[in-house]
């Protein structure tokens, strides 16, 4: 199956530099360009989009407001959403996070990394990498305080599901995972999968937060 994408970038050279990469692929192909949020919207009104690679700071509306936007319902559906940055900030990540984005890289990210992150996004599935969900807890830790009797949909995880999620909430990869419980990855993925279904959970970031919110692990723990 081809996964369509949407390039999203005040840049031109930019925009032509993820165009040629993605086409060098034959499961990508970029249906759409737009130069900021708002033409953003204005593409995908018109085309149908699988994912799309959002830039952050834009003029007349930034990747966060039009993430937002995307995330929050479109017409036939709305694309996933892959912000792509220059600037390694916690708050950045966290806004676009909030926003609705399922995944957050900076550019600097080899191509083939960003390749491979289009489709696990495509696949439903989300990607910050390990070091930025630390950053993110380590700066919002006061934020996540434990709830006073937990949440009761932990006790529908089996043992090696609540190990899995605290190590998810350490912001482990699931290869770095796989090696702590030697598994294969595969099998990590399916763990992953299967407590995302049972917490009701859009993707591994907002288990994270679930698993500090709901006093499983404690900021600093």
């Amino acid at each position: 199956m081809t996964i369509r994408v949407v390039i999203v970038d005040d840049q031109a050279l930019v925009r032509a530099g993820f165009r040629m990469v993605l086409g060098s692929q034959p499961d990508l192909t970029v249906v759409g360009e737009a130069i900021d949020g708002a033409d953003a919207l204005r593409v995908l009104d018109r085309i149908e989009a699988d994912v799309v690679v959002m830039d952050i700071r834009m003029p007349t509306m930034d990747g966060v407001e039009a993430t937002r936007r995307i995330c929050a319902g479109r017409p036939g559906g709305s694309p996933r959403v892959l912000v792509l940055t220059t600037f390694d900030t916690e708050s950045d990540a966290f806004a676009a996070l909030q926003a609705g984005a399922s995944g957050f890289l900076l550019k600097s990210v080899p191509p083939e990394e960003l390749l491979a992150a289009i489709r696990v996004v495509a696949e439903g599935d989300s990607v910050v990498a390990p070091p930025i969900t630390r950053r993110l807890l380590e700066r919002f830790a006061g934020q996540l305080g434990p709830g006073p009797t937990g949440d009761p949909r932990l006790t529908q995880l089996t043992e090696r599901e609540r190990e899995i999620l605290l190590l998810v909430a350490q912001g482990l990869s699931n290869a770095e995972i796989a090696a702590r419980v030697h598994v294969a990855e595969a099998t990590v993925k399916t763990h992953v999968g299967r407590i995302l279904a049972k917490l009701r959970l859009r993707d591994r970031v907002q288990a994270v937060v679930l698993a500090y919110e709901s006093g499983l692990v404690t900021p600093g723990g």
